[in-house]
């Protein structure tokens, strides 16, 4: 019993990683550059994105990744940082969700915040993103408590 305690609690640690990894590379600002290939490396190649605008438009990865290279281009989004705050974690076998808040930092003046549930698969022993959706904090739509504060991940 004590074994399958320390394989779930390695499985959190590496499945936090990975949201934070994904959360770092999807960074930038006027000089400096994201890194894509750190931010797609934790998704399987067909993985799905469900961003918070409505009505539901899934992206592929590339699609997103080409979306905020537009963005960036433009200038719409000269700045882009995400701060994670909490993420709880369950595994069961070879299949997990994680929920994980993050604060956002665009274009250095606007601060918003989301919550991200995040569908992972093991596969040959490495946990990948399947799915990722997410929402963004209103006033009438507050981030739970156990995930709005920053915490040690």
């Amino acid at each position: 019993m004590a074994e399958k305690r320390q394989t779930e609690t390695n499985d959190v640690s590496l499945i936090k990683e990975i949201v934070r990894t994904q959360f770092g590379s999807l960074a930038w600002k006027r000089d400096e550059h994201p890194n894509w290939v750190a931010f797609a490396q934790g998704f399987l190649p067909d993985a799905r994105l469900f961003p918070a605008a409505r009505p539901v438009r899934p992206q592929t990865i590339d699609q997103f990744i080409e979306r905020m290279k537009g963005l960036r281009a433009e200038g719409k989004l000269v700045s882009f940082e995400e701060t994670p705050l909490g993420c709880t974690v369950r595994v069961f076998g070879n299949v997990a969700v994680a929920f994980a808040a993050c604060e956002m930092l665009e274009n250095d003046s606007t601060v918003t915040r989301d919550v991200s549930a995040i569908v992972l698969v093991r596969d040959t022993g490495t946990w990948r993103i399947a799915a990722q959706a997410w929402d963004v904090e209103t006033e009438s739509n507050r981030i739970p408590v156990d995930l709005a504060e920053r915490q040690n991940q």
